[in-house]
């Protein structure tokens, strides 16, 4: 079997691509390769990863400006397709702000930059990007924003509640998140977005190995429905 191949969106201003790219190939020795925001195809690609950064320097609101770039129509696609997409920090500002993923991310509560490794809680195991962590496990991934408070009205969070969509919770509320939300799903499941950097966390060197189990889930989940696709191309 083929192995798994992502892509690496890089906007202008995008600085964790390079961490994105190095965490795929060096440490869980996968194909992963950068692509343009002005690419319009994601042929190819068994996953796509949307990395943090300052798109377009975040003028008007963070990822507002990259929602527009021509890969996020491909990236749109990709995602109804019922393949996995991954927004990290900025990536996942971008994933709101392109109504990918509900909700929006605005200041931190306390107006300041916040960077430091935090402790989340895994609130659901059962997705894609998760099952190789425990149902409540406490896990440390560091983050750096200033812009990551997750805001949504009562009703989406009553919906997320319901779908289980809500991934990932901080331990400490950290930026002022609604019900300390790190990272939530789509109704379906297929696209993630989170605050925290799994990519900064996947060697002992870098102080957690904690994101490791993050690719590795998701890497699995392809594995899975390559074996399907296989099998039932065979029958």
């Amino acid at each position: 079997m083929s192995s798994p191949r992502f892509a690496v969106v890089v906007f202008p201003g995008s600085n964790c691509d390079i961490d994105m790219l190095e965490a795929l190939t060096d440490v869980m020795e996968v194909e992963a390769q950068a692509v343009r925001h002005d690419a319009t195809s994601l042929e190819g690609f068994d996953g796509v990863m949307l990395p943090g950064g300052f798109s377009y320097g975040d003028y008007l609101r963070c990822g507002a400006i990259a929602r527009f770039s021509p890969i996020m129509e491909e990236v749109r696609r990709f995602a109804e397709s019922g393949k996995p997409v991954f927004g990290t920090c900025n990536g996942f500002q971008v994933l709101t702000e392109a109504g990918l993923l509900p909700g929006a991310l605005i200041e931190n509560e306390s107006l300041k930059f916040v960077c430091k490794t935090v402790p989340l809680k895994v609130v659901n195991s059962h997705t894609r990007f998760t099952s190789e962590y425990d149902e409540d496990e406490v896990i440390s991934l560091p983050v750096a924003h200033a812009g990551g408070n997750y805001f949504c009205d009562a009703g989406t969070l009553a919906e997320l509640q319901e779908n289980n969509q809500i991934v990932f919770t901080y331990e400490e509320n950290i930026n002022g998140s609604t019900a300390s939300i790190a990272g939530i799903t789509n109704k379906a499941g297929n696209v993630l977005g989170m605050m925290p950097h799994p990519e900064r966390a996947v060697e002992a060197l870098l102080g957690s190995e904690d994101g490791k189990r993050f690719f590795a889930s998701l890497i699995d989940s392809i594995h899975n429905a390559k074996s399907s696709e296989e099998a039932g191309d065979v029958r």
